[in-house]
């Protein structure tokens, strides 16, 4: 498990977040960031997701399952992406960006769900937990643990999965998939 974050860190996060992203929509060019101006925690290596919704619905969410970078500019460049280069959106306009609600979720390495059969992949599922990645050769998808909030039943959380991946609703019961499973430390601005 990751260390939380601190209620400063996280009001941090989501404040480079939305100036960012009104940055970036503007047309301006993001400045360096200095990173000795964050905490060591937010200078750590991390990943990210964040989630762009405007009156609950979904506006934009770009993230990366993979830790490669320090934490603050992970967050800083997935919002500017959920903004602009989420392919489901058109990007986000300026008019939009004062109704943008930003939810940054910071997420621990994703580890291997080992299961033999898709009952003990359901019985090993922990719904509102776990995050989700099934891969299937070069096709790869994931929810984040937020989405068991809409999709609350394991075997239709699986079948939206496979259908974002590309693959059919029933391709987890048909073929073994590699999963893997992560949690996240999720906030958002009120």
């Amino acid at each position: 498990m990751i260390t939380p974050l601190t209620a400063e860190d996280k009001k941090r996060l989501l404040t480079l977040a939305r100036r960012s992203i009104e940055l970036a929509v503007g047309g301006q060019r993001l400045p360096e960031l200095n990173l000795a101006d964050f905490s060591e925690q937010l200078r750590q290596p991390g990943s990210s997701f964040v989630t762009l919704t405007i009156e609950g619905g979904l506006r934009g969410c770009i993230g990366s399952l993979e830790t490669y970078q320090p934490l603050v500019e992970d967050v800083r460049q997935h919002a500017v992406a959920a903004a602009l280069q989420d392919y489901r959106f058109p990007p986000v306009r300026a008019e939009e960006v004062g109704r943008l609600r930003i939810e940054i979720s910071r997420l621990t390495p994703p580890q291997p769900l080992e299961y033999r059969t898709p009952e003990e992949l359901l019985d090993r599922l922990r719904p509102g937990v776990d995050g989700v990645v099934l891969r299937d050769g070069v096709h790869r998808a994931t929810f984040l643990p937020q989405v068991w909030e809409k999709i609350p039943h394991k075997e239709q959380f699986l079948a939206h999965l496979c259908q974002k991946m590309g693959a059919p609703p029933d391709w987890w019961r048909r073929n073994p998939l590699e999963v893997m499973i992560y949690r996240v430390e999720e906030f958002r601005e009120e």
